[in-house]
């Protein structure tokens, strides 16, 4: 599995970019992040994508991603029936991380189905399938860490995720603390054990 590449920008096109790795050429289908990533880097100078080969009936394709969290979001959205790789790319070039992580914590079907090609029945399909699966830490738009005991900041942190997807600070504030007499030790569980008590 080619799960990392970093080589020389040879060509960017509209579908993919060519990246020379050591004398071997790439063509990389990327996300709209990685695209703007590698966009900024002079033709010869060296560029870098995390990837995912995708192996069909139809051939080989590889496809690119800024960072790890984008790359696990595509593997969840390709989880989904009905949605392919290249529809996962699309919906990763319409939508940060983070801001796919909210539509579907929030159930915003109409926001994801606004992507080109993801109809109204898809977009519900990726809801209901991946409601739950998406961790505090992609609702907060940063890398996964271990669960860890909450700090001050981490409690203020658990509150601004759950005012984002349109919550109070009050209503916030009490799931929090009701979420961390429950048990709940870290931010992913705290804003877990709130979304299901709200």
């Amino acid at each position: 599995m080619i799960g990392y590449l970093r080589g020389k920008v040879k060509e960017l096109t509209p579908d993919y970019v060519l990246l020379d790795v050591n004398g071997v050429g790439y063509e990389v289908v990327c996300s709209g992040a990685a695209f703007s990533r590698l966009s900024g880097v002079r033709a010869g100078e060296e560029g870098e994508v995390y990837t995912y080969l995708k192996l069909g009936e139809d051939g080989a394709a590889l496809f690119g991603f800024a960072d790890m969290r984008e790359k696990q979001l595509f593997l969840k959205l390709t989880s989904v029936q009905g949605v392919g790789a290249r529809m996962a790319i699309a919906v990763l070039s319409s939508m940060n991380p983070a801001e796919l992580s909210e539509a579907i914590a929030t159930a915003d079907s109409k926001r994801i189905s606004a992507v080109k090609g993801v109809g109204k029945k898809t977009a519900e399909r990726i809801i209901l399938e991946l409601h739950g699966k998406i961790s505090a830490d992609e609702l907060l738009g940063r890398e996964s860490v271990s669960s860890v005991p909450l700090s001050k900041g981490e409690d203020d942190d658990a509150v601004s995720a759950l005012m984002g997807l349109g919550f109070t600070k009050q209503e916030s504030a009490r799931a929090v603390e009701r979420a961390k007499a429950s048990g709940a030790a870290s931010v992913e569980e705290i804003i877990s054990l709130a979304l299901r008590g709200m």
